[in-house]
């Protein structure tokens, strides 16, 4: 299951026909998964057969449900009405050669920059096979991966990458980090050479033709123009996801880990989350030579490090006559600006804090729901705004960052505040009566959900 899925694996075939199904279906898993781990070097070349029609209703269980509809406007509801005939043509039309990936549905959402980032929006039935194929590759290429890749990958997720980075910068004594920004990665994979990259462990000629046709599908505009690329993963795919991280794995994991460590001086570590990633490193030539090479082995798979976003900072554990409140060097990682500081103890430790960018964005984003919806009823605006500080402390509740957590909920209270005033002529609501109204409707407190 797939990171933000749970509550969503509803099907109208009730909990015994999936079972049933699972049961099938997760045995031959195993199996592949096995045979990877005990002959390393093999190439998988017969793996299609495995979709059948339990294999898609499984795919279909794993599948979002509340995603937007694509180019073709079914929804998930219209679909699960004869869910058993539809995924019965489905495995028809993949097996007789008549199925056909359909464009990517394009949609535009507003950066902080006011430039907009897009969004692409598949088809249901792309989106099921993508997940049966993708079931396949998981099987195989998870016994392989190594543990300092942590994006898009059962029981991994940001908050284990972060606890995994803060242990190692503790425990290696590490006293640089080279924070890397690699530009578009996503939309600037060269297809040959990924395909090529994935035939060296699976070499299917049914899965590479389906990998092959949802990569030259297109993106279809919001007028109705089609647009085709010739390098990228498709935007918003369910296989885009492991696609990158084998790119990747290839690239850069198993370099590092095979040609570049143990080349180094002192210690050092990767740890990487889909295609963002810092490198920690003992000794300051170690993080020079690694500097030097990194653009050019990225080069040689058409990627790019961009020039002025990747730096090496110094982050090295401050000395004990240091008095300054915290360290010299800082860096951002997966929505954390990290540094070092005295706990309350007096000791130095290594603290995590909201980022400057993405609190603003935050902060920007509740404003323009609260002035959007504030003729929403009460109670309406309340289980929204409930769920949003939720969410929020769910992902940024660590240790160290609480007063960044206080800042969104004193944000949260004055605008809700503002833009209920706004809803009457007086176009004021003072604070008197506005606590009357939290003490029907409570607002989350901030709290701390992770401690690491």
């Amino acid at each position: 299951m797939r990171e933000g899925e749970a509550g969503h694996n509803i099907s109208n075939q009730g909990t015994i026909g999936d079972t049933l199904r699972s049961q099938t279906v997760l045995p031959e898993l195993d199996r592949i998964a096995e045979q990877a781990v005990q002959n390393p070097k093999l190439v998988f070349t017969t793996l299609a057969h495995h979709i059948d029609e339990a294999f898609l209703h499984e795919a279909y269980n794993r599948t979002r449900k509340d995603a937007a509809a694509g180019v073709d406007k079914v929804t998930v509801c219209e679909y699960m009405k004869n869910l058993d005939g539809n995924l019965c043509d489905l495995y028809k039309r993949m097996r007789t050669g008549g199925y056909k990936a359909q464009p990517v549905r394009r949609v535009w959402l507003e950066k902080d920059d006011k430039s907009k980032r897009p969004i692409g929006i598949p088809v249901l039935e792309d989106k099921i096979v993508q997940r049966a194929v993708v079931m396949l590759l998981e099987a195989i290429y998870e016994p392989i991966f190594y543990g300092l890749s942590y994006g898009f990958r059962r029981r991994l997720n940001a908050h284990k990458a972060l606890s995994a980075l803060r242990e190692q910068m503790r425990g290696l004594n590490i006293k640089w980090i080279l924070d890397v920004d690699v530009s578009g990665y996503f939309d600037s994979i060269p297809r040959d050479l990924l395909l090529g990259v994935v035939r060296e462990r699976m070499n299917d000629g049914a899965l590479l033709r389906f990998i092959g046709k949802w990569l030259n599908a297109g993106v279809q505009h919001e007028t109705g123009e089609l647009e085709h690329s010739s390098s990228g993963t498709p935007q918003g795919g369910v296989i885009s996801p492991i696609l990158s991280n084998i790119f990747l794995h290839k690239v850069l994991d198993d370099w590092f880990e095979r040609e570049v460590k143990p080349k180094m001086r002192g210690c050092c570590f990767l740890i990487r989350y889909a295609d963002d990633f810092v490198i920690g490193f003992e000794d300051e030539s170690d993080a020079h030579r690694v500097m030097e090479v990194l653009p050019k082995r990225f080069s040689r798979f058409g990627l790019t490090i961009h020039p002025t976003k990747t730096k090496l900072v110094p982050f090295g554990r401050p000395g004990k006559y240091h008095v300054s409140g915290k360290g010299e060097g800082t860096f951002d990682f997966l929505g954390f600006t990290h540094y070092w500081a005295r706990s309350l103890r007096g000791k130095w430790i290594i603290k995590r804090k909201t980022m400057g960018k993405r609190l603003r964005r935050t902060l920007k984003r509740l404003w323009a729901w609260c002035k959007g919806n504030r003729h929403l009823p009460m109670r309406e605006q309340y289980r929204t705004l409930y769920a949003k500080l939720r969410g929020h402390y769910q992902y940024f509740g660590l240790r160290s960052n609480y007063k960044m957590l206080e800042v969104v909920y004193e944000y949260v209270e004055k605008t809700w505040r503002h833009w209920l005033g706004r809803r009457c002529s007086k176009g004021l609501l003072s604070w008197e009566t506005f606590e009357k109204y939290q003490v029907i409707f409570p607002l989350p407190k901030p709290r701390i959900v992770h401690n690491i």
